[in-house]
């Protein structure tokens, strides 16, 4: 880490306090922009649920992107974000009628994820156009619980039932002018990706009347030493050769999307900690933290790895200490035996790699404050942009 970026967040946790996250606005428009550049013929959908906040959105927006929504409340959130409703995209599945009904209000393209809501889409008349999510048997991810593609995925309509689901299209007089799939989240090897898009591509030869194809998300980032980053050059010149060529086999435009969220905002995000404790025993020196899976769930839900730094200390003794929150629970471990310098009562952790899927999934567990939520600008300035996600829970 730079000393610079270090002085700002070590800034951060004594003028905001700790456990705080902290957002790095030009790491987040770096990630945009590498995006753009190895993309030029993608349109780009931010997957909201990564992280939804206010003014991470309108970063995100200032960049050319869209925003892609799964509930009702992140679609609202994009919309007060300055997001208009022909750049937003939604998708999810097992929808009560009025959270479709929403959908189809906001303008929205809708990625119908089932026969069942396709057939509700056509009996309530809520558009003469529809795109379907496809279920290609192809799943990636880190953990089998982000592995959104595939036989044990509840995601999607399978290709066996493509037919069925061109019946329900001419009883209703609908179009299917959209594909959409989504395989899995923070996906590294790019021969999968690109695995899955070329087989969307084939399947969207079948379909007539299709403009607009979206490969969905998974673009990875590395969490742990070992891994590399995802190749984005190799993707884009593999990945271009067949979005052209289908193109001319077709005849005529098609608008081609994805849905990043994880790269654009994961390696922008610290949740800072302080030390509070230190406790050895016959396996482990603990070190207690004033933060837990309240506030960061990922490691215990997922097992998922995320380097942890000590600000407060550049040099002196090393040793292995397992970092453990506050939470009344066994689980509640953010990493085990991780080597760093050793560390002191009221010293400052870095928990990095924490801007997706960090406060987006943070809850008041053991009724806990959840954290405030800090942007350093580009200037090296820190701001308070904490929000209060009840205003668009729905």
């Amino acid at each position: 880490m730079a000393n610079t970026e270090r002085a700002v967040l070590i800034q951060a946790a004594k003028r905001f306090g700790t456990p705080v996250y902290v957002y790095n606005q030009e790491k987040i428009e770096d990630q945009c922009k590498k995006l753009k550049k190895y993309f030029p013929y993608i349109t780009f959908h931010y997957a909201v649920k990564a992280n939804a906040n206010p003014q991470v959105l309108r970063i995100i927006r200032a960049q050319g992107f869209g925003a892609e929504g799964v509930s009702g409340g992140e679609l609202a959130a994009a919309s007060a974000a300055g997001f208009k409703a022909k750049d937003l995209s939604f998708t999810c599945s097992n929808l009560k009628e009025d959270e479709l009904r929403d959908a189809a209000a906001s303008g929205a393209r809708v990625h119908l994820d089932s026969l069942k809501q396709l057939e509700t889409w056509g009996r309530l008349q809520l558009g003469s156009e529809v795109s379907l999510r496809l279920n290609q048997g192809i799943g990636a991810g880190h953990h089998k619980h982000v592995i959104t593609g595939g036989p044990d995925s509840k995601f999607g309509i399978g290709l066996s039932d493509i037919s069925e689901a061109r019946q329900i299209a001419v009883r209703h007089g609908l179009q299917i002018t959209g594909l959409q799939q989504h395989i899995g989240s923070n996906a590294l090897d790019e021969s999968v990706l690109l695995k899955a898009a070329v087989r969307l591509l084939k399947t969207a030869a079948q379909f007539e009347n299709v403009s607009h194809i979206d490969f969905g998300g998974g673009l990875g980032v590395p969490y742990k030493p070992t891994e590399a980053p995802l190749d984005l050059a190799s993707f884009s010149k593999a990945l271009v050769t067949h979005v052209r060529a289908f193109r001319e086999k077709q005849g005529r435009d098609v608008e081609f999307a994805m849905e990043p969220g994880r790269f654009l905002v994961a390696e922008a995000g610290s949740l800072l900690v302080s030390v509070t404790d230190m406790k050895e025993t016959s396996r482990h020196q603990f070190v207690g933290v004033d933060s837990g899976f309240n506030h960061l769930l990922r490691p215990a839900l997922y097992a998922s790895y995320h380097p942890i730094e000590n600000l407060s200390r550049t040099k002196g003794k090393k040793g292995s200490f397992s970092i453990a929150g506050n939470v009344c629970e066994s689980g509640d471990v953010f990493a085990t035996d991780r080597e760093m310098f050793v560390p002191e009562v009221g010293d400052v952790l870095a928990i990095r790699n924490a801007g997706a899927y960090g406060f987006s999934m943070a809850s008041r567990y053991n009724l806990r404050t959840p954290p405030k939520e800090i942007l350093m600008t580009k200037e090296g300035k820190s701001k308070d942009v904490s929000f209060d996600s009840a205003e668009f829970a729905r």
